[in-house]
């Protein structure tokens, strides 16, 4: 009975990082209703096992008295323990579109994906600023197996996923991920910054969004298609 109690609390542990930003044991233990001292046994377990690492400190941002309350994040094992969906299905078909259509009709798809994963996300424009549609991009991400939020970055907004259901499958086709943040450039009126990927690797994904509007990205007709119009 112990073991299968233990494993229930760590896959609740590893769900818990996956949903949100790295986090303290006291973080978890509170989201959870377990004691601290659980946490961090269960946290030295999942270390262990290579599911979560030790995420580094803040290079910037509010500093209080005292060390800084160590936090941990699920490493790309941990993030495969929940899976990711018809993976070699769906690069098979991608690979046979490439093949008959080449490049250009790969791209067509993923933009014709991401506007369908943003269909409903307001524009900036009068009465809706930039953080409220990087609200409304986060919500839609989440509705479609993304584990995203949004928080303050330096002179602007960073919006993560810590979990990509696609991730396996845009290694191979980087056209997802650039026809992602082209759609959420479009909605935003504004260039943004793809810092890191998943596919590439790293532990999250991030896009940084300056809170002052840049120069607007070149125009293409399929990242803007909505449905209705």
């Amino acid at each position: 009975m112990t073991p299968t109690r233990d494993g229930d609390t760590r896959r609740r542990i590893l769900e818990t990082l996956l949903a949100g930003d790295p986090a303290s044991a006291s973080e978890i233990a509170a989201e959870l209703g377990l004691s601290a001292a659980a946490v961090r046994r269960h946290l030295d377990i999942l270390v262990g096992e290579g599911l979560a690492e030790a995420a580094p400190a803040p290079a910037a941002g509010p500093r209080g008295r005292g060390r800084p309350a160590k936090t941990f994040r699920l490493t790309a094992e941990g993030r495969s323990r929940f899976g990711h969906g018809y993976d070699e299905l769906a690069a098979a078909a991608l690979a046979a579109l490439r093949e008959a259509g080449g490049e250009a009709a790969v791209m067509a798809f993923a933009r014709r994906r991401a506007a369908e994963i943003l269909d409903g996300v307001d524009a900036v424009g009068d009465g809706v600023s930039v953080p409220e549609v990087v609200d409304q991009v986060v919500g839609a991400f989440r509705r479609h197996g993304y584990a995203a939020h949004a928080h303050p970055g330096r002179a602007g907004l960073q919006l993560c996923q810590r979990h990509c259901p696609i991730s396996e499958v845009a290694g191979d086709f980087p056209e997802l991920c650039e026809a992602e943040q082209e759609a959420v450039s479009t909605l935003l009126g504004q260039h943004t910054q793809q810092l890191a990927t998943i596919a590439d690797g790293n532990g999250v994904c991030t896009v940084h969004i300056p809170l002052v509007r840049s120069r607007p990205p070149a125009p293409h007709a399929a990242p803007t298609e909505r449905s209705g119009q």
